[in-house]
């Protein structure tokens, strides 16, 4: 794949490659803020899951796309998150603060998994953190004085400071600017020395080592970092749809999210929100195309969770690098039209097969 050389260091932290990219981001920022003019309130709110979701998206991505470390467990961070925010909404705590502690107690979690999980890798560390999440589901059943349980838990109304959020305009132009202010912050923090270790442990542990990285260090930051942003992201959802209850949060959720970051892209923060779309939208698209053919929309209630599955699987066989990766080959063959050869990402391919095999 074409990959820009960059010639000085001022070129490496510049945020936008060329005046190109600003033209364009610039044209997405304001249909970004001119959507709440335009959308009804149904459509504006599933912008909103996708806000959400692409700030739980980028923690992933920091996870699993740049220090290589496969999660099952978000969920039970997700969880947490809206847990905290609806508890201590309820006791009347400032959003501000709730926020920040449900990011906090993600945080402290994502330390007490990272620690011990630090020396596993692969389908082992999915198991951990798979069993992570079925015991936080149950402490969420059985601590009924503090959770209520099965029954769930109202969310109370939200007020940033003497604004009340009582309108979905209002949630989503608050998730946004948190999605944005998330996006800048994953963007300096992998420009850092953290970053580059992220990177460098997801490439080659053993390399990483002999440059003097500590694995182990590196790999509890990014599960802090990671949980901080879910639990972020639970905050939002709990106030998005009112109610918390612990089944909410299963295991669908945790492969939502991994779906998320795969089928967006491994390796990019812009595919973390490219697979925010796609999570939000898939269940659309299957109640409308149960519509066309005539299907009852509340039968076949595994149908989700089965074309999760196929997607994950189709993506990593025919689109490792996921719809980010198609996206930026579709623009380099726009780039050097009509030049285009057939074979420019042959070798590419071949790589990632021989990959596959270690």
């Amino acid at each position: 794949m074409h990959i820009p050389m960059k010639q000085s260091y001022d070129q490496d932290i510049r945020l936008f490659a060329h005046g190109g990219d600003a033209f364009w981001y610039a044209l997405l920022a304001i249909g970004v803020l001119g959507a709440p003019a335009i959308l009804n309130e149904y459509h504006l709110s599933q912008l909103t899951f996708v806000a959400i979701y692409g700030l739980a998206g980028v923690g992933m991505m920091l996870l699993v796309g740049y220090t290589g470390q496969v999660s099952l467990g978000h969920a039970a961070f997700l969880a947490v998150g809206a847990y905290t925010e609806a508890i201590l909404q309820a006791r009347g705590v400032p959003f501000p603060i709730s926020f920040l502690a449900s990011g906090a107690v993600g945080a402290l979690l994502g330390v007490v998994v990272g620690l011990p999980a630090a020396r596993l890798s692969g389908i082992y560390l999915a198991i951990a953190t798979l069993a992570f999440a079925f015991i936080v589901e149950e402490i969420l059943v059985r601590w009924e004085s503090l959770t209520r349980g099965n029954l769930g838990m109202i969310v109370g109304s939200l007020n940033v400071g003497l604004v009340a959020i009582d309108a979905e305009w209002k949630l989503y132009y608050l998730s946004v600017g948190l999605l944005v202010s998330v996006l800048l912050g994953a963007i300096n923090l992998l420009r850092s020395r953290t970053g580059r270790a992220f990177v460098a442990i997801r490439d080659s542990e053993v390399a990483a080592r002999s440059l003097g990285v500590n694995p182990t260090l590196y790999k509890t930051v990014a599960f802090a970092i990671s949980a901080a942003l879910t639990g972020f992201a639970g905050a939002l959802y709990a106030h998005r749809i009112l109610f918390v209850s612990p089944d909410q949060f299963t295991i669908l959720v945790s492969v939502e999210l991994l779906v998320l970051v795969v089928v967006g892209g491994l390796g990019s923060l812009h595919g973390a929100i490219f697979g925010a779309v796609f999570v939000v939208m898939l269940p659309q698209a299957i109640v409308l195309a149960k519509t066309l053919a005539g299907v009852s929309v509340s039968s076949q209630a595994g149908l989700n969770a089965g074309l999760y599955g196929l997607m994950l699987v189709l993506f990593m066989l025919f689109e490792p690098q996921g719809l980010h990766g198609r996206w930026l080959k579709i623009k380099h063959y726009l780039d050097i039209f009509p030049f285009y050869r057939k074979a420019t990402f042959r070798r590419q391919r071949i790589f990632q097969k021989s990959e596959r095999l270690r």
